[in-house]
């Protein structure tokens, strides 16, 4: 809380700096030559961009459900208050249609609109900080050239006193942001290099698998750092670490299996859940494969992170499966297992491949903050389809099946099952995750009460 205190208290200070005309402090990038004119019509380059707008995953954040593409409206909570994304469409009364290459590199990169304005993080411009020139040409063609204008206009930020003066962001940009260039000399292997300027740039995976700081930074934006990739939650959901190589789960994936994973939403370990079915349908299931080999390999290297647990959270052991396979069954949680999920999951928990994620070893699963269990738990999961895997293979929701007792009694069996070895789960820690359901699995709910 201290810390808090202080920064709020180092913002408004530096605050009346920047609201006088401190904005030169804010580190820049150099200007970007607009070569607009020669890249018109180049159908090349305007399907580069509509490539990278992909790998950007930019309609997830800058559109609405059953909206225009890009049109923006998309409501983003924050600590602070609630931030509705950008219209990026070319309108150019309510869009980006009036700017110039340098201004769309400016906003893209730096946070900054053509008239001064500071955009907030929430656009991760300090990842896109990475993105080259001749990127931000194409992402410029397509956007002027491939996505059709929309007319309307973009809803205002409601943020609390301070954080509404915009100018402020100038001083998160002092402390926080990198103008420097991505650094394609870092790695002398070509195939990691290319998974690492997709990883901390376009792609922002930082913006979601590396744990903030007080300023609701990322606390690390390269593999450099050791926070970064190290896990983080996200809208109640686990986001697990990346990069630990001797922890459970992804980190212990080979390439192949994390490149499955982003091309398809499902390895032969496990499948996507929460947010991240989002970004694989809207965005790598259309990633190249040697791309999302890239960023398989540059995972694969990097060493383990701060967060690196000295204890193992999984240790293989077919006690659990030999049990439930002779009828064993010594706790509710067990018996709730076999009832509802043996089978998909199978005894052994090892699921089905590519179709019912494995539960034994699942970083889903071993999560610290088991809130992403209890939810798939209560509300059920869906695949994405994907070019590569067409099914949405579904999981029913228990959330009028099982009360919280019981949901929290079928977590923790599942959390130190076949040599998982995670904490036991609470009934308060379910009522919790409960309230957080959508109105269409409560209301569902409601109605099988009522009969």
């Amino acid at each position: 809380m201290k810390k808090i205190l202080v920064f709020l208290v180092a913002i408004i200070v530096l605050g009346f700096i920047v609201v006088f005309g401190a904005d030169y402090l804010t580190p820049a990038k150099p200007e970007l030559a607009d070569s607009a004119p020669a890249d018109a019509g180049n159908k090349d380059l305007i399907a580069k961009g509509a490539y990278l707008a992909r790998m950007g995953d930019c309609v997830a954040c800058h559109s609405v459900p059953d909206g225009k593409p890009f049109a923006g409206g998309l409501a983003m909570a924050t600590p602070m208050g609630t931030i509705y994304s950008s219209n990026i469409t070319p309108d150019r009364q309510t869009g980006i249609g009036a700017y110039s290459l340098q201004a769309f590199a400016r906003a893209v990169r730096e946070g900054r609109l053509p008239d001064g304005t500071h955009l907030y993080p929430a656009m991760p411009y300090a990842s896109y900080a990475k993105i080259s020139d001749d990127d931000i040409r194409a992402l410029y063609a397509y956007f002027m050239q491939g996505v059709g204008p929309v007319n309307l206009a973009s809803k205002p930020a409601e943020m609390r006193f301070p954080f509404g003066i915009r100018k402020l962001m100038s001083v998160w940009n002092l402390a926080f942001y990198d103008a420097s260039d991505f650094d394609d000399k870092a790695s002398e292997n070509a195939q990691i290099a290319r998974g690492a300027y997709l990883t901390e740039g376009l792609a922002h995976c930082g913006a979601c698998h590396t744990p903030r700081g007080f300023g609701q930074q990322e606390k690390g934006l390269t593999g450099k750092d050791p926070d970064f990739l190290t896990g983080a939650s996200v809208e109640g959901w686990t986001a697990p670490a990346l990069r630990a190589k001797d922890g459970p789960g992804v980190g212990t994936w080979s390439a192949q299996d994390i490149a499955d994973l982003l091309l398809s939403g499902r390895s032969v370990h496990s499948g996507v859940t929460g947010p991240m079915t989002d970004v694989i349908a809207n965005s790598t299931q259309y990633a190249s494969r040697e791309d999302a080999m890239a960023m398989a390999a540059y995972l694969k290297s990097l060493p383990s992170g701060a967060t690196k647990d000295a204890a193992p959270k999984f240790v293989a052991s077919d006690q659990t499966a030999n049990d439930l396979r002779n009828g064993i069954t010594r706790t509710l949680g067990a018996r709730l297992y076999v009832d509802n999920c043996a089978a998909c999951h199978r005894s052994s928990g090892s699921g089905e491949k590519s179709a019912f994620p494995a539960l034994a070893g699942n970083p889903l699963v071993l999560a610290d903050d088991p809130s992403s269990l209890i939810h798939v738990i209560l509300a059920g999961a869906t695949l994405p389809s994907t070019q590569a895997a067409p099914s949405d293979l579904g999981m029913p929701h228990f959330a009028g099946r099982m009360n919280d007792d019981e949901t929290a009694e079928l977590a923790t069996f599942v959390r130190s099952a076949w040599g998982n070895k995670a904490a036991a789960v609470n009934a308060s820690q379910v009522a919790a995750v409960r309230k957080t359901l959508p109105a269409s699995i409560t209301k569902q709910v409601a109605e099988q009460d009522h009969k």
